[in-house]
């Protein structure tokens, strides 16, 4: 699946992964290739990448790997699940 997240500066990543695991206002949840679309709210949180993934030096400072996978902290946001693209608009 592809994910991309936004933020309003700049597009923090674009790229293939193999899933991604979000905190949604209910409790973190995940998502994989071909999941149902879904659009909803995010709190503070991580957004968790899976896969091996390749970050821009730019950016590679604003994530951390931790049991492996690549965080991504956030303070809120939406995300929009739909055509195998998860998109992150982040604050």
């Amino acid at each position: 699946m592809i994910l991309e997240i936004v933020t309003p500066e700049m597009t923090i990543f674009s790229g293939e992964v193999e899933s991604v695991s979000v905190p949604g206002v209910n409790g973190q949840f995940q998502m994989l290739d071909n999941h149902a679309p879904v659009v909803s709210l995010l709190t503070k949180g991580a957004v968790k990448i899976f896969g091996n993934i390749q970050l821009d030096e730019a950016v590679a400072a604003r994530f951390t790997k931790v049991d492996g996978t690549t965080d991504f902290q956030i303070t809120g946001g939406v995300l929009e699940m739909t055509d195998n693209k998860a998109i992150v608009l982040a604050d």
